[in-house]
């Protein structure tokens, strides 16, 4: 077992990979009552056109099975996963996003069976097509939930206008047309590809004796047979070379809501770099549209933003882009303010120098913040994102990023060509 130890932080995180190719990370916390643990797939909504586990010909499935998929792994044929951690005290949940499926647990007792339960319903699926059918109906309803949502239609209709004629267009959940397209073979099918342990890892954190929980781990995956590892074949439409410019959408909300989407036309960098990339556009937008910012108070003062205004920088298989959304009594005169910053943020960037030092201290507290949370550890971590590196090195990264690297990466990704704006106004 590999350990890895992190002098910032005062962690050592124990990992190693198992014969049947899943990537196991195990992470003590002293003093901690509660363990913590995540297994996840990479495998998200846009893995929807793929070459199958020992097939040759590429098939596409329907928008939303990642999703769907994730809402029958807990359906068993005698009984419901979410009843089987519960015996064991486990608190249970699961989310899908574009490229990610997880499943958790949280527990304070029991923790050798509520793994192997998380083991076992993940690595075991059950569908028919009566349970298939009934969920339709579950998930027909989300979806329903969120096109009445004018949050989720802002941000995911921002993500479709930045990659138009890309799975990322769809929402993750699908729509109702697409989900009753979905049939029990689709969903085997799925899991043989995307489900292999070597497409998997499995982080645990909290109260735990390293050498102890890897023995219960190795013992459960021993028992069990997989077939070969293989590279999974992925398939992707070349992406659009233009964003889609401006959509306008009416709702009954309040107030208008302006997003703007910024998707970098940039290729990323491997490894560590990107991990650098990342949080120095953290740094710029921070500095750039901050709560502490010079515009951002501004435009605070004016009435043009309030509190309502945030933006969020969003890396991961494929895309990388950032969406920065608010209510605006006046959509227009929010999207030229905003755009305007971005167009002279070389300049601004330079005259915000002294206030550099204070904004790195800043995220250098934050990061170390967030590891006094057992979820965000291990939420947060992504054995594949960044090569050899991870979450656990961002002290670090943020450390060594200087003034110089913030222009940089911030002209490197701000393009007017990746821009989109959209609003959503008062109406029917």
């Amino acid at each position: 077992m590999k350990q890895q130890h992190y002098s910032d932080l005062g962690e050592t995180l124990y990992s190693e990979t198992l014969s049947n190719g899943l990537r196991v990370y195990l992470l003590p916390r002293a003093g901690f009552h509660k363990t913590y643990a995540v297994m996840t797939t990479d495998y998200g909504s846009i893995d929807q056109s793929f070459v199958p586990l020992n097939g040759t010909a590429p098939v596409t499935q329907p928008a939303g099975i990642a999703h769907f998929l994730e809402h029958k792994m807990f359906e068993k044929a005698d009984h419901d996963a979410f009843d089987t951690f519960a015996h064991f005290g486990g608190s249970s949940n699961a989310f899908t996003s574009f490229t990610h499926t997880s499943y958790l647990f949280s527990a304070t007792h029991h923790l050798q069976e509520n793994l192997e339960t998380l083991l076992d319903f993940v690595q075991d699926p059950y569908f028919t097509e009566q349970t298939v059918n009934k969920e339709k109906g579950i998930i027909g309803q989300e979806i329903q939930m969120y096109q009445d949502d004018p949050n989720s239609r802002a941000y995911f209709g921002t993500i479709a206008n930045l990659y138009p004629n890309q799975p990322l267009a769809d929402d993750i959940a699908g729509s109702l047309e697409s989900i009753d397209k979905i049939k029990p073979d689709d969903l085997y099918l799925a899991h043989q590809t995307f489900y292999h342990p070597s497409n998997m890892s499995l982080f645990v954190v909290g109260r735990l004796e390293p050498a102890e929980t890897l023995a219960w781990i190795k013992a459960n995956q021993s028992a069990k047979q997989f077939a070969k590892p293989a590279p999974i074949k992925r398939i992707l439409p070349p992406a659009s070379p233009r964003v889609i410019e401006h959509k306008r959408l009416e709702m009954p909300v309040e107030r208008p809501k302006a997003t703007i989407g910024i998707r970098g036309m940039d290729e990323l960098p491997t490894g560590i770099d990107r991990l650098k990339y990342e949080d120095a556009l953290s740094l710029g937008f921070t500095l750039l549209l901050g709560e502490t910012a010079p515009d951002f108070l501004s435009l605070y003062d004016k009435g043009i933003i309030d509190d309502s205004f945030g933006y969020n920088i969003e890396l991961q298989r494929g895309a990388h882009h950032v969406i920065m959304a608010g209510e605006a009594e006046d959509p227009e005169a929010f999207e030229n303010a905003i755009i305007s910053i971005l167009q002279h943020a070389t300049d601004k960037l330079a005259a915000a120098s002294d206030r550099f030092e204070a904004v790195q201290r800043e995220a250098i507290g934050s990061t170390l913040a967030s590891f006094n949370s057992l979820e965000a550890i291990a939420n947060q971590f992504d054995d594949r994102l960044y090569g050899e590196a991870s979450l656990f090195d961002e002290v670090g990264v943020v450390k060594a990023l200087t003034m110089t690297d913030i222009i940089q990466t911030m002209q490197q990704f701000i393009s007017s060509a990746g821009i989109s704006l959209q609003e959503i106004v008062p109406g029917h």
